[in-house]
């Protein structure tokens, strides 16, 4: 069972990371004739830009944190420590907090919150699934785990320390290579800045 386990998890991580590459990608391309009504280097431009690098880095180095706990053992346990203590899904929180800081990237507000929302959208999926596999695979701890902790917004009042039980390096090389994919939109979009500006892009639409 415990290999079958393996396997069936497996697939739902090549599943976030594929969501998370496709996500990237689709925003990007709907983007590149897209502009913020916020004209680059204005204050209020550069200030959205600057708050997103943050979003980027809290949510890279959130799932990090995460990755710490989980450590392979959700193939065999209930993990209920750190990250998990306050949400069940802390690699998906802290990816549609890196994804908003994508969004934040062409200077907009809206590109924040529309950003933040398709990942958190696509993730509910992949979320609803996963649960219903954990539930069959580790039975009744898992469902008390459900009842007590929340889906995807945080209950801060819950946190717990834990521990991080036998953590395996490859698995932080592995999330740290897959939350790299945040950090292209930082020069994408300084390229996309200057194209339009140029006139070699042309502008559609602009967000607020």
């Amino acid at each position: 069972m415990d290999k079958e386990l393996k396997y069936g998890l497996g697939n739902y991580q090549h599943t976030r990371r594929m969501v998370l590459t496709g996500l990237v990608a689709v925003l990007f391309a709907a983007l590149l004739f897209g502009q913020s009504t916020f004209p680059p280097d204005t204050p209020v431009h550069e200030s959205i830009e600057i708050f997103g690098v943050l979003l980027i880095f809290l949510g890279i180095v959130g799932r990090l944190w995460a990755t710490l706990y989980i450590g392979g053992r959700k193939s065999s346990e209930v993990v209920t420590g750190g990250p998990y203590s306050i949400t069940r899904n802390p690699l998906y929180v802290f990816s549609t907090v890196a994804a908003a800081g994508v969004g934040a990237q062409i200077g907009s507000f809206t590109g924040i919150i529309l950003f933040g929302l398709l990942c958190a959208g696509a993730f509910h999926i992949v979320i609803l699934r996963e649960e219903k596999f954990l539930k069959e695979a580790l039975g009744a701890p898992y469902a008390a785990y459900l009842a007590r902790v929340p889906r995807f917004f945080p209950k801060l009042s819950l946190y717990q320390e834990g521990d991080t039980g036998s953590f395996k390096p490859r698995l932080l090389l592995t999330t740290l290579l897959d939350g790299l994919v945040f950090l292209v939109a930082l020069p994408a979009f300084e390229l996309i800045d200057g194209a339009q500006q140029s006139g070699m892009l042309p502008v559609w639409f602009t967000l607020p």
